[in-house]
């Protein structure tokens, strides 16, 4: 439930349409509902502006499946993330009309149109084709939070020429996403180069000594453009998350 429709029952309830009864039913699973190993939660929309979003990893496709039930029920888009395929097919049988982005790892419901809310563009750069499931997570996550969405990649500070040369891109963004491994120079980069919000994603790509994005991670951290913000390991569901916030002020 979002304010959009929580006003729309209080109208029609208002109105005489809806009576004391159906309207109580309407709102019986605010805030959450059991559904017996997950609580729902029905009233983030209210407190966030979109649906719970579902965490795919370590859910068997039959909680996915039961969680994707009580959110469709009442009308909600909804986003799985972190889905692998054989658990996305599956749950494919269950909802026909759920679209599986292979490269994002994730899983879409949209039963309504997704209201576009943000007032302009975010971009998503990621440094190497090796970013790429990352930087679509990403991708997907603001198109479904209502954004305008871009990407620039395989622009890493190996060729920098690469992105130098796409400069009106940069600058035409809002809110700006940079991903990258290995040693996670390109947010630094973006960021002494642009005058936006640059939120950082460093990814797990890298050989050894990059310990697992630990090396990308520190290196975001340290970075000496000032401004630069970083979130976790791998994140692009929550830099999207970020930058939609933003996006919206």
């Amino acid at each position: 439930m979002d304010p959009r429709e929580l006003k729309t029952i209080l109208r029609s309830f208002k109105d005489g349409a809806l009576s004391e009864d159906e309207m109580l039913e309407r709102l019986r699973h605010l805030p959450y509902e059991d559904v017996g190993d997950a609580l729902v939660d029905h009233h983030r929309g209210l407190r966030q502006g979109f649906p719970e979003v579902i965490f795919g990893a370590g859910k068997s496709a039959g909680q996915v499946e039961r969680i994707m039930a009580s959110l469709a029920a009442k009308g909600n888009n909804i986003l799985v993330t972190r889905l692998d395929e054989a658990k996305a097919l599956a749950v494919k049988e269950a909802f026909p009309a759920a679209v599986w982005h292979a490269d994002a790892r994730c899983l879409t419901l949209e039963p309504r149109p997704v209201e576009k809310r943000g007032l302009g563009t975010v971009l998503v750069i990621s440094a190497g084709t090796s970013d790429l499931p990352v930087a679509a997570e990403a991708l997907v996550t603001l198109r479904m939070l209502g954004n305008e969405a871009s990407h620039l990649y395989d622009v890493g500070v190996a060729g920098i020429h690469r992105l130098l040369s796409r400069r009106d891109v940069l600058f035409s963004a809002r809110v700006l996403i940079v991903v990258a491994g290995m040693e996670g120079a390109l947010p630094s980069v973006v960021g002494g180069l642009v005058d936006r919000p640059v939120i950082a994603v460093p990814t797990s790509v890298g050989y050894g000594a990059s310990f697992g994005g630990m090396a990308a991670l520190l290196g975001m951290l340290n970075s000496c453009a000032a401004g630069v913000t970083v979130v976790n390991i791998d994140n692009g569901f929550g830099a999207a998350v970020a930058a939609s916030t933003i996006n919206r002020e």
